[in-house]
């Protein structure tokens, strides 16, 4: 498996997650809510032989980078993981880095040193701790 990093506006990332970003059954497991992006996002996109596996957005805002609406098939905790921690090598440095994680992978991303911020009842924002400290 590759992960291929993309701008949020170029053509392949386009090519490569329309499928999934426009099919009813992810659509519902994200909980109805419709993928987003901007010249202001980042993409880390999993692909194999059989195509796209998932992807992680993160939009670079003023108050830091911000992880939300992300999908790997079957939930597959090793990619998500994966995905957590590119995020985390490539803007924790730099930016404060937050997650919208879904409930069900809210242990994920603490085991990958989130905590969390504010719940509800689909989600968690969680803030990523950098060097022993979180940032809220």
């Amino acid at each position: 498996m590759i992960i291929e990093r993309l701008q949020g506006t170029e053509d392949r990332l386009y090519t490569l997650v329309a499928p999934l970003v426009m099919s009813v059954p992810i659509i519902r497991q994200n909980n109805n809510y419709p993928f987003k992006t901007s010249r202001k996002h980042v993409w880390f996109v999993a692909l194999d032989e059989d195509g796209v596996k998932g992807f992680m957005p993160v939009e670079l805002k003023v108050k830091g980078a911000f992880i939300d609406n992300y999908y790997a098939a079957g939930d597959s905790p090793e990619l998500l993981t994966t995905f957590i921690q590119m995020a985390i090598k490539e803007f924790a440095c730099d930016y404060p880095l937050y997650a919208l994680s879904h409930i069900r992978h809210s242990d994920l991303f603490r085991a990958c040193g989130f905590a969390e911020v504010k719940t509800w009842k689909l989600y968690v924002k969680m803030g990523y701790r950098t060097n022993g400290k979180f940032e809220k």
